[in-house]
């Protein structure tokens, strides 16, 4: 039986009224849509798609996309402020995602693999989904957490966020990616990594 995974902490970031943190937040969302091009395919699945923020932007410079996220709140959330999205997005947990129905050429999963308790589960779940790209993003730590410490945020968890399980430096991020996808970029916004990948079963004519 699939046990549905919990959701995240919800913080509209996209939204922030904190010029620090509008800052950071553009700057990901431009290094976000930079990878996302370089990809160079236009169908886009994203897991864990949340208020539907990043597959929207996608969407408005000609992206057909599709996606997921296990909170219903979210998915409600999500067509409330784009509701372009209805009939494109819906609620289900990464563990019951398939290939058949939810494969697309870029599978996107920013900000999500930081809350799954068995990321080997996800990471299996995503070489199947991607085909033949995943664009993927995490917290790059320690530096989140320091961050965090720094403006007196979740000090008694010495700055970790609420909901996040794994903990992954760029380095690791990377070394975690390359055991199912050839890394084909790594960029740091601070303060996160993200990746773009091409699974290794993918044939090499598609790249």
């Amino acid at each position: 039986m699939i046990v549905e995974q919990p959701a995240g902490n919800f913080e509209d970031k996209y939204n922030s009224k904190n010029p620090i943190s509008a800052r950071l937040v553009a700057n990901f969302l431009r290094t976000f849509e930079t990878m996302a091009e370089r990809s160079g395919v236009r169908e886009v699945y994203e897991v864990g798609c949340g208020e539907g923020e990043l597959i929207a932007r996608l969407a408005q410079t000609g992206f057909t996309v599709r996606g997921s996220d296990v909170a219903r709140e979210a998915i409600a959330e999500a067509l409330v402020r784009h509701p372009e999205l209805e009939g494109r997005i819906e609620v289900a947990p990464l563990q019951q995602l398939s290939a058949a129905r939810d494969s697309a050429p870029l599978v996107v999963c920013c900000e999500v693999l930081e809350h799954i308790d068995d990321p080997e589960e996800a990471l299996d779940v995503l070489v199947e989904l991607a085909k033949p790209y995943l664009l993927a993003s995490v917290p790059r730590e320690p530096l989140w957490r320091a961050l965090n410490m720094s403006r007196l945020k979740y000090v008694e968890n010495f700055g970790n966020t609420p909901g996040h399980v794994n903990h992954w430096s760029s380095r690791s991020f990377v070394a975690f990616l390359e055991r199912r996808f050839e890394v084909i970029a790594v960029s740091r916004p601070l303060p996160w990594t993200m990746v773009l990948a091409k699974s290794r079963s993918a044939p090499q004519a598609s790249e």
